[in-house]
């Protein structure tokens, strides 16, 4: 069996020294502030992700870049002149061209590379969602799963990996196309917030509201009631919009309800975190279904 690399994406707010761990190569994607461009790098070297969520909530714009083809090409050359095959586990292609730039990679480099294997795999998933299926993936490779077997097995439960999030500024959603400007005035004055999920086709869905925010998190933690299969022996992945206190809020609550003891907690990086705002707090979990 020939040896491989996983490559991967930024969009996956992995803490850096995991993704070391897990021998990834990540390809960070990119954000412009205040007439900068920066990489979003797991580690924040560029920015801060305190800093970059200080800047937003004072009213700094921002917007993003995905991976090109040429830095996903530049990225597997050397991979596969080594010798290895490459299996690029990409973020969601309803969020983001990433996976597209990877497909495009791939195909460019197959008749240059006969011998080697080079496949991209869309995930459908983002942020700690894409997190949580890197990881499954890295466990499934140290067992011995090839690259066509492990491919195969990501497009199997993909659609497993479940997401619930939700916003404290609906301002962050409407800049974003997701909901109307009235939608977002009343909810607003009303203290509502919404509680949304990524569908089966990888895109953001509005799937209910909640009166507060300690009532918007809980809600999180009810719908992992309802899907979650065997919580306690999963390693469940939260990531947040520099609001950690909520995040631990939310894995007491599940550690309480189901007994879960692992947990992974990152920051929402620059790049998703420029959509979804500061105080964003969303929920990853293996589920029967999404």
């Amino acid at each position: 069996m020939s040896e491989y690399a996983i490559v991967t994406d930024s969009s996956c707010d992995l803490p850096a020294e995991l993704a070391e761990k897990m021998e990834l190569t990540v390809l960070p994607l990119s954000f412009n502030m205040m007439g900068r461009e920066y990489h979003n790098y797991l580690d924040g070297r560029e920015l801060s992700f305190q800093e970059f969520y200080h800047n937003i909530r004072k009213g700094a714009a921002c917007t993003t870049s995905a991976v090109n083809i040429e830095a996903f090409k530049g990225a597997m050359e050397p991979i596969l002149q080594s010798g290895r095959d490459v299996l690029c586990i990409a973020f969601s292609s309803g969020l983001s061209n990433t996976y597209n730039a990877a497909k495009l990679a791939c195909e460019e480099l197959t008749p240059k590379y006969p011998e080697r294997k080079v496949y991209a795999v869309d995930t459908l998933c983002a942020s700690l969602g894409e997190g949580l299926i890197l990881s499954l993936a890295v466990e499934e490779k140290r067992k011995g799963k090839s690259i066509d077997e492990l491919r195969i097995w990501l497009e199997e439960i993909k659609l497993r990996v479940c997401h619930w999030f939700t916003v404290e500024d609906l301002n962050h959603l409407k800049r974003g196309g997701r909901i109307s400007g009235a939608t977002a005035l009343i909810g607003t004055m009303l203290n509502i917030k919404p509680v949304l999920h990524v569908d089966d086709e990888g895109h953001l869905t509005n799937m209910g509201k909640a009166r507060g925010r300690r009532a918007s998190l809980l809600a999180l933690v009810d719908h992992m009631e309802k899907t979650a299969l065997n919580p306690a022996s999963q390693t469940v992945f939260i990531s947040h919009g520099d609001a950690k206190e909520d995040a631990e809020f939310v894995a007491e609550e599940i550690k309480a309800r189901f007994g879960v003891k692992n947990f992974v907690i990152n920051y929402i990086g620059p790049v998703i975190g420029t959509h979804s705002g500061p105080g964003t707090i969303a929920l990853f979990f293996l589920g029967s279904k999404r």
